[in-house]
């Protein structure tokens, strides 16, 4: 299977960049953006600088906004391009373990029940009261005691997450009144029934082929929301379809890259405000008649109708669509 990883560093390589270019089976492809050094180069990367990303076929480059996060779309692309059975979406601060692996995605699995809505997936690896990023602040402190809403089940994953160590995600709101660092308890791999619900991030995380149209990062929404926007968007499109969403243990260490909590706090007011509201938003606007990128844009469609999303958003993901329509068509050929 081909296997890449895909991470956007406006910095020379790092630690966690050096390490993911060791990994044997797999391909790390770094995109670039306009604060990065122009002597960029690290063994065993492929890296795409900016010059690269004009000159490339893909109409999504010359749509994107520079210094944005979302410019990695344009790595999921080319991994696309060359052929990805899967893509995994790390950062730059995030170094892995010597166990860092994800596991299979089809297999007889711990599984939480489903139709619980949002759950705090954390609670089932450590004792410490942590959340999630991207959790609605009114369940933060809830114990969802999920260890008696899991039995074994055979489980088709369409997403995994892994958790990361020492500075896992969490928002503002933890780093501003805690701060503590947290190390996770191992368990075994557990995966959320349908209609069950966790924000995941895009810092330890794998995707499968069929769902890669749902890798589509939000670019005109705030920074601390967009890969959480993606996964609250998400989910209710693999329930469709029958993919799940997975946790597996910490397998990164999260060295993060310095951060203002207050601008962090700023940029998070509307995921806490909207993530609720997104579920319930997307799941009356797709359809099982409808295709995976049909979906996928009736669902933004009915986020910009409730002005959480704007227009150039809805110009920017349809680009997206064309250019991985455009990619399939030609993988067939």
């Amino acid at each position: 299977m081909n296997k890449f990883i895909v991470i956007t560093s406006i910095f020379n390589p790092t630690q966690a960049v050096l390490e993911f270019s060791r990994k044997p089976g797999y391909h790390l492809i770094v995109v670039g953006d306009k604060k990065t050094p122009v002597s960029w180069q690290c063994d065993n990367v492929d890296y795409v600088s900016v010059l690269q990303q004009e000159k490339s076929d893909f109409n999504l480059a010359r749509i994107l906004p520079y210094q944005h996060y979302c410019r990695k779309m344009l790595g999921y692309l080319k991994a696309i391009q060359s052929g990805a059975d899967y893509i995994v979406d790390t950062d730059d601060d995030n170094i892995p373990k010597d166990n860092w692996e994800f596991p299979e995605f089809q297999g007889t699995f711990d599984c939480i029940a489903d139709d619980l809505g949002f759950v705090n997936i954390y609670q089932l690896y450590t004792d410490q009261g942590i959340w999630a990023r991207g959790l609605p602040l009114k369940l933060i402190t809830t114990q969802f005691k999920l260890e008696k809403q899991i039995s074994e089940k055979v489980c088709n994953v369409g997403v995994w997450q892994g958790l990361a160590d020492e500075d896992p995600d969490v928002d503002a709101i933890y780093r501003l009144t805690k701060d503590t660092p947290c190390y996770f308890d191992e368990r075994a791999p557990v995966v959320l029934g349908t209609g069950t619900i966790s924000p995941f991030n895009s810092q330890n995380t794998i995707f499968r082929k069929e769902l890669f149209a749902l890798m589509y990062l939000p670019a005109y929404v705030t920074f601390r929301f967009t890969d959480i926007l993606r996964g609250l968007v998400a989910q209710p499109i693999m329930w469709l379809f029958d993919y799940q969403l997975g946790f597996c243990n910490a397998t990164v260490t999260q060295k993060r890259n310095p951060h203002d909590y207050m601008k962090d706090f700023i940029s998070e007011i509307p995921m806490y405000t909207y993530s609720q509201e997104v579920i319930e938003l997307v799941s009356n606007s797709i359809s099982k008649s409808e295709s995976i990128e049909s979906n996928l844009y009736n669902a933004y469609n009915s986020l910009f109708k409730e002005n959480i999303v704007c227009d150039k958003e809805m110009e920017t993901l349809d680009i997206w669509l064309k250019d991985i329509d455009k990619l399939s068509r030609l993988s067939r050929c």
